[in-house]
């Protein structure tokens, strides 16, 4: 069974940092996948922030380009989302995805306030 779990998020102020994580249970490997983070804001549609292939290859959105980075480590079956320099129109929940599927993690809150 496919399970993502995203944790990391809280509360920052703007330009501080943060570092999501996502954790994959070991019935599939991620250095074998497509995996991305998404985001949703109140009152918005849940939107891409990144993905990685697995050869390693980035995608950005463009909001988030130069301050985002998306890794992972292998051995840990871990994706991250490392974000800095964030701002209040950061804040939403964000999602880890397996990509070309389904399968979804249960997001975890990132706020960024003063």
């Amino acid at each position: 069974q496919v399970q993502l779990v995203e944790s990391g998020g809280g509360l920052v102020q703007p330009g501080g940092s943060l570092r999501l994580s996502c954790a994959a249970s070991r019935s599939f490997f991620i250095r074998f996948s497509t995996m991305g983070w998404y985001r949703q804001a109140p009152g918005k549609q849940r939107e891409l922030v990144a993905t990685i292939t697995s050869r390693d290859s980035t995608n950005y959105a463009d909001a988030v380009k130069g301050r985002f980075t998306i890794s992972r480590d292998n051995a840990k079956n871990t994706v991250y989302l490392q974000m800095n320099s964030l701002k209040p129109e950061d804040t939403a929940v964000y999602y880890c995805k397996l990509e070309n599927s389904n399968h979804w993690g249960q997001g975890t809150q990132v706020t960024v306030s003063s």
